[in-house]
């Protein structure tokens, strides 16, 4: 029995290689199935043309931890890296995936949905990359300006046109340099991750309010 990820995941290829010649607004479930060598029937209650625009973001995002990385690399580095792996599998998609995005940009429940999909995205780029604990900054943060990077980066990755990812790269290396500079200063401002001294301890320890 097939799953709900395996028919999300069967039918999001399926359409996005039919979008490669309609529109995606025009495909319909049925046609869907039929180019995913599936019955119709496998998608009811599981998954309609929505959800697997919706599905493209957590396909994609599985790449980002395909390869491993060095931890000789910087973060900032290494979140490159594992953020490219997800930009490079969309490439082979690019036509399909131009199509769902340009669907997706008119549809508002999608629209609504993609900031929470951001997020998610950038939590696998931190678990990727090594970068999932407090070092540098909390979780939360990072994962919130990581997701401002990877959408910045699709942008870029939209206007492509020779294939050579340049322009993703400039973005994406920009963001992320953006990214570490305004992290280093919330650290200045805030002390986060600061390690105490014995001598800060002491302090703590003289500020306590006296028993009663």
């Amino acid at each position: 029995m097939t799953t709900q990820v395996g028919i999300l995941e069967k039918g999001l290829l399926a359409a996005l290689e039919l979008a490669d010649e309609t529109p995606w607004a025009d495909l319909t479930l049925s046609a869907i199935a039929e180019a995913a060598d599936t019955s119709l029937s496998e998608f009811h209650g599981l998954a309609g043309k929505d959800d697997l625009a919706a599905h493209a973001d957590p396909y994609f995002d599985k790449a980002m931890s395909e390869e491993g990385v060095s931890h000789d690399e910087s973060p900032r580095e290494r979140l490159f890296d594992v953020i490219m792996l997800r930009f490079e599998a969309m490439e082979a998609h690019r036509a399909g995936l131009l199509s769902l995005m340009k669907y997706r940009d008119h549809t508002p429940s999608l629209l609504l949905s993609l900031p929470l999909a951001r997020k998610r995205s950038a939590d696998w780029a931190l678990v990727s990359a090594g970068l999932d604990n407090r070092s540098g900054a909390p979780v939360g943060l990072k994962s919130v300006a990581i997701g401002y990077v990877i959408d910045t980066a699709e942008r870029a990755w939209r206007k492509e046109t020779s294939g050579d990812f340049a322009l993703t790269m400039a973005a994406l290396d920009k963001g992320l340099r953006d990214a570490e500079d305004r992290m280093e200063q919330l650290q200045r401002f805030t002390g986060w991750g600061k390690k105490k001294t014995r001598q800060d301890n002491t302090a703590d320890e003289e500020t306590k309010p006296e028993e009663t």
